[in-house]
């Protein structure tokens, strides 16, 4: 009878070629950022919950900027994080071009960046490509820019890079004096308090330009906040305050250092004129965070805005003045 195995050796072979062949296609399907055809902008536009983006990149002319060769990376906000910024559709509609491009511009590096690349920092400064500063942090929590979270990292494109993120960055417009006393954005009363407690007779005549110069994160009670403590006391006026406890009080809003909402924890926080305060981070208004000064006999803060940058340090807007 004739031997038959060396002819059966070849379709072995090839059976054996087929299922590497199939596992290599298998791996590829599980490749997290598998080679894309598309370009930022047309990445941008394919996706429903990159609507409000679309819309920016077209208002701001961004389309041909995100086209082009790169490579480039873009924190990109979805619909959610345009939302939680205050960025309606109505607010972007009122902005105008420079304003929606410089927000933009904001968002974007100019090279090709994977989240494992980024800097652990805390807060190491990454530079856009119009050479602004972002913070960067990335630890055991995930990975940090301002304060916001990388919420899907290393989206491919042909010319870079997507991480979608979940708070829209807004570029800081000044300095910390300079963002409290911008008209009408909700501080009218700090900017007040501020200006009196530094010209007044017995004020403290560094305090502005202290707060100009150095790297701090500040609590800013909102006017509502303000005009609450007034009523607290029994006067009608920030002018009614005697200026030494007006000191005691905003040196009780202010931290050394840049700390974003991804930086705080529960517990003691040291506050720049002595003292601490105590935050938690999940028993406010929705779940949201808190701080709580000593004097304010278990009566907290709601931080009802955080992560608003300027150039020397970072805002967090709170509902109630911080008594210490």
């Amino acid at each position: 009878m004739p031997n038959r195995i060396p002819f059966a050796r070849p379709l072995l072979l090839a059976a054996a070629f087929a299922a590497l062949a199939l596992t290599r296609c298998s791996d590829d399907d599980d490749d997290p950022t598998p080679p894309q055809d598309k370009n930022i902008a047309q990445v941008i536009t394919d996706r429903d919950d990159f609507s409000t983006l679309e819309a920016a990149m077209v208002k701001g002319d961004m389309t041909a900027t995100l086209s082009g060769a790169g490579p480039m990376t873009l924190f990109a906000p979805d619909n959610a994080a345009f939302d939680a910024a205050g960025i309606t559709t109505t607010v972007l509609t009122a902005m105008s071009v420079d304003e929606v491009e410089n927000m933009l511009q904001y968002h974007l590096l100019g090279s090709r960046i994977d989240a494992a690349s980024l800097p652990a920092g805390p807060n190491a400064k990454v530079l856009t490509a119009q050479g602004d500063s972002l913070w960067v942090t990335r630890n055991a929590n995930g990975t940090y820019v301002n304060g916001s979270l990388v919420e899907e990292a290393d989206i491919a494109a042909t010319n870079g890079l997507l991480h979608r993120i979940g708070y829209a960055l807004v570029p800081p417009s000044g300095d910390m004096v300079e963002v409290v006393q911008t008209p009408d954005n909700g501080l009218d009363s700090l900017a007040k308090a501020l200006q009196r407690a530094n010209d007044a007779p017995g004020g403290n005549p560094d305090l502005i330009n202290t707060l100009k110069a150095s790297v701090f994160t500040v609590f800013a009670p909102s006017n509502a906040a303000f005009t609450e403590l007034l009523t607290g006391l029994g006067v009608t006026d920030i002018n009614d305050i005697p200026v030494a406890n007006l000191l005691g009080v905003l040196g009780y809003h202010v931290v050394p250092g840049r700390s974003f909402s991804s930086d705080l924890s529960n517990g003691a926080l040291t506050m720049y004129a002595g003292g601490t305060t105590t935050v938690n981070l999940s028993d406010g208004i929705n779940g949201g965070p808190t701080i709580t000064g000593t004097g304010n006999t278990g009566n907290k803060s709601n931080i009802t805005k955080v992560n608003w940058v300027a150039t020397n340090g970072v805002i967090h807007v709170i509902d109630r003045v911080l008594l210490p």
